[in-house]
């Protein structure tokens, strides 16, 4: 009977195995066969090259710079929209009047398209008439090319990024705090306990769950922008902007060199699961599921 319950068990699992398979594991391994595959040029057809790719690779500037520029991405970006995140959460959460309006005007800008946003914020950043620049005008500053000099170009991504991010992370941290036991809090104030000390010793251990979720989806994200980079600098000025999934998008559909793609794709991956062990790894033995 046992045996029965068992297959009937696979057979329930088969078709979501089998999307696994077919969508995440397979095209994983076509990725890293391709990347040893040499690329094909005229009538010249695909053969092994072994681990050629790579050698090429490491040898690319623009590699290395695409890889430095989103490691700084992913830590100007990531703990700015988790500590934003919180502070938003923490104030809409509170008694304060129309916190529901409140709420909505913080969660708006995760509900606009990818590509509404970044023209939205190209319109900001235009340097004669954007918005950013006819504050700095009104305060009298000179304006800033933000999206065309190497020095701004990241960090405006950075902001634009913040801004999106922050939102949508807040709604997770708002139903973690809804969902928190109000005696500790009431056991807490009659100890005379300060709004910090609770917030540490009391709020912040119990959003860890919560934080550990929003760390390793904001990471993600930091690693797979496209559509922004699409719209406002396309990588540029002389890839101070470039990040490393784009420059994947750039080989593969701009220069056509598909094993190349491959290579750079594999090596994302691995840094991505390099990644999720770390977070995993490092918080994991913090977090107290309830």
């Amino acid at each position: 009977m046992n045996r029965i319950h068992q297959l009937y068990a696979w057979l329930m699992l088969l078709p979501a195995l089998v999307m696994l398979f077919a969508f995440t594991h397979a095209p994983t391994l076509s990725t890293v066969w391709h990347s040893l595959l040499s690329p094909a040029r005229g009538g010249r057809p695909q053969t092994f090259a072994g681990l050629s790719n790579y050698r090429m690779m490491l040898e690319d500037d623009v590699f290395w710079q695409t890889l430095t520029n989103n490691l700084w991405y992913a830590a100007g970006t990531v703990p700015s929209s988790i500590v934003l995140a919180v502070a938003m959460a923490l104030w809409v959460n509170s008694g304060m009047a129309g916190r529901t309006l409140l709420r909505l005007a913080y969660f708006t800008p995760t509900m606009l398209p990818m590509i509404a946003v970044a023209n939205i914020w190209l319109f900001f950043y235009t340097p004669e008439v954007g918005l950013f620049n006819k504050l700095l005008t009104l305060a009298g500053q000179e304006g800033i090319n933000w999206l065309g000099d190497p020095k701004w170009a990241l960090r405006s991504l950075m902001l634009m990024t913040v801004w999106k991010e922050a939102g949508f992370f807040m709604i997770f941290y708002l139903a973690a705090l809804q969902s928190l036991n109000r005696e500790m809090y009431q056991a807490a104030e009659l100890e005379g306990a300060s709004c910090w000390r609770i917030f540490r010793r009391i709020t912040l251990p119990l959003l860890m769950p919560t934080t550990l979720f929003v760390l390793v989806n904001a990471v993600l994200n930091a690693f797979k922008l496209v559509d922004h980079l699409f719209i406002l600098t396309k990588g540029g000025p002389n890839n101070a902007s470039n990040l490393l999934l784009y420059y994947i998008y750039e080989n593969a559909f701009s220069f056509f060199n598909s094993t190349y793609a491959a290579t750079l794709t594999v090596v994302l991956l691995s840094i991505l699961i390099l990644l999720a062990l770390v977070l995993f790894g490092l918080i994991e033995r913090r977090v107290h599921y309830r």
